[in-house]
């Protein structure tokens, strides 16, 4: 008989609730290794979204190093989305602290050694990408160690969750978002609309996720309560948008995603309405000739992969799998 050889992942995370069901699916796939999880300001400041992933970690029972990260974004003041996911990102429930504690080293750090001695692996990044940006500054070699970069962000639809133009993740650090775009990276832009319509978790779901009677179960439905409320004075929707348990269900088997094209992908760090756009060139417009002066800045960033749909009847199915 054949042995698998585990996929390694490393996971960058502004843990909040649905980033907590996302690193619950890793750590419970069968085929994968998380060799690290990197923690960065966003959802939540960085002591709590590094207590969360502790916490999270524990309650799969794995043994996997935690690293804090960057405290705030490049430039800009940071600002949360305890509006969204309650004070401590886990819909204010009271959870016990985890046992354990972060390891020494700063994530930064971390995500270079991580890359550079598991070379291949994949990353995902779900949150802003302060991290990502201030590794490949300090060593830009990484990105052509990295077989996949998983990126939960962007509106490449143009719908955005915290303006009208931007994705929370892209809009609180737009400048480290450019850096990664600009990287070489093997960039997969999985934008928070992917989780959206069908791939909503509705009631009917919930209740089955509810009959699972397990632990982790339990929690997803609980400390996503918070956020099921903001979700629906947002956008009049009930149930749970899970956008990132969406990227990593891609990053776990990217035939979810059932509707994919290359183009090159820019974040607007200036403007005023469109701060935090990803700006997708869906059309090649760019490559026209009456538009190359204008663009030229645009050929400079490599192409990268952009998620359009997806199989949410496979996607709820992962899920359901992950916590039962």
């Amino acid at each position: 008989m054949l042995t698998r050889v585990p996929r390694e992942f490393l996971i960058d995370t502004d843990t909040a609730s649905d980033d907590a069901i996302a690193l619950i699916m890793a750590l419970r796939a069968p085929d994968v290794q998380v060799v690290a999880i990197t923690v960065v300001a966003g959802n939540v400041p960085v002591p709590q979204a590094t207590r969360n992933a502790l916490s999270t970690v524990e309650l799969c029972n794995a043994n996997v190093p935690v690293y804090s990260g960057a405290e705030k974004p490049l430039l800009r003041p940071y600002q949360n989305a305890t509006w969204f996911h309650g004070r401590d990102g886990l819909g204010d429930h009271n959870y016990p602290a985890p046992k354990q504690s972060a390891a020494g080293s700063h994530a930064v750090d971390a995500i270079i050694k991580t890359i550079a001695k598991n070379p291949g692996l994949v990353l995902v990044t779900l949150g802003p990408l302060t991290n990502i940006a201030l590794a490949l500054s300090k060593k830009p070699s990484i990105a052509t160690s990295v077989s996949r970069c998983v990126v939960m962000g962007g509106a490449p639809c143009c719908v955005g969750n915290v303006t009208p133009a931007a994705e929370y993740n892209i809009w609180v650090d737009p400048e480290a978002a450019r850096i990664v775009m600009r990287s070489g990276l093997p960039i997969e832009l999985i934008g928070w609309q992917l989780s959206r319509g069908d791939a909503v978790v509705g009631e009917t779901e919930i209740t089955h996720i509810q009959g699972l009677n397990t632990s982790l179960a339990r929690f997803a439905v609980e400390s996503n309560s918070h956020a099921r409320q903001a979700y629906k004075i947002q956008t009049g929707e009930d149930g749970l948008c899970l956008p990132d348990p969406v990227a990593m269900c891609i990053a776990l088997d990217p035939t979810v995603g059932t509707a994919w094209s290359d183009h090159y992908v820019e974040v607007e760090t200036q403007g005023e309405l469109t701060r935090g756009m990803t700006v997708v060139d869906r059309l090649n417009v760019a490559g026209d000739e009456r538009n190359r002066a204008l663009w030229e800045p645009m050929f400079q960033v490599p192409k990268a992969k952009v998620c359009w749909s997806i199989d949410s009847n496979r996607w709820k199915t992962a899920l359901y799998a992950a916590l039962g």
